[in-house]
């Protein structure tokens, strides 16, 4: 019998841009940006700004959930450690390109960064993927990178969004994005449970305690995806 591929539900285009901007709280502009590039004006002239997310085909028009870890970590990269485009876009092409890792921002467990370059776990060794592998000092994405769950391959497999615009350091993983689980849409960790529809229910009239009964959940967790969900909003 002929062998039967599982699809890869982390490819598929499932995600709008204005659901990309409600879980991640990236404005939705800036996604664009990242994901078809843009036009910027300089003294010689217009200039192109290359896309640095690929969607899952060139005709897709939502993206996938493997675009959306890339915009995660992409976030942390460009905006909290302000490292600059073109350095981001080097690192990007060295690691796709030299190290056969496509979709690098994927791969979440081995990305590094100080600020002002890109660094890439490697046989062993720490290579400065900005610079086009010369080795540098190791400094981490830690706040971004441990809400990525990866599979055996190294490959993320679960992302458990910040709770809050602001990101701390100590936010619990009670709220779960899963290809598999849901349709990929936030769920409580552990349950099937969409965040969603708790807070549908809970605008309409159910109280936390009826909504706790109901999917046998602890309170605090039907309270955390309510405020999850109005964050979002």
């Amino acid at each position: 019998m002929p062998t039967v591929t599982r699809l890869d539900t982390r490819n598929l285009p499932a995600y709008s841009y204005a659901d990309a901007e409600t879980y991640l709280h990236i404005p939705r502009g800036t996604l664009r940006s990242w994901v078809k590039g843009r036009t910027y004006k300089t003294k010689q002239g217009t200039r192109f700004s290359e896309p640095l997310i690929e969607l899952p085909s060139a005709d897709a028009k939502a993206l996938s959930f493997a675009n959306l870890v890339e915009a995660h970590v992409l976030r942390a990269i460009r905006v909290e450690h302000e490292v600059q485009l073109n350095q981001i876009r080097i690192a990007l092409n060295f690691i796709s390109n030299e190290l056969d890792y496509p979709h690098p921002l994927v791969r979440g467990d081995f990305l590094r960064t100080d600020g002002q370059s890109i660094y890439v776990e490697h046989l062993g060794q720490l290579l400065d993927a900005s610079k086009e592998g010369q080795f540098a000092i190791r400094e981490t994405l830690e706040i971004y990178l441990t809400r990525i769950e990866v599979d055996e391959q190294g490959i993320a497999a679960r992302l458990f969004p910040f709770l809050h615009p602001n990101r701390t350091k100590d936010e619990p993983k009670v709220i779960v994005i899963d290809p598999n689980i849901s349709f990929g849409r936030p769920t409580i960790v552990g349950t099937r449970i969409p965040t969603r529809v708790v807070a549908d229910r809970h605008d309409a009239g159910d109280s936390v305690e009826e909504l706790a009964d109901d999917y046998g959940c602890d309170p605090k967790l039907i309270r955390v995806a309510i405020a999850y969900e109005g964050s979002a909003a």
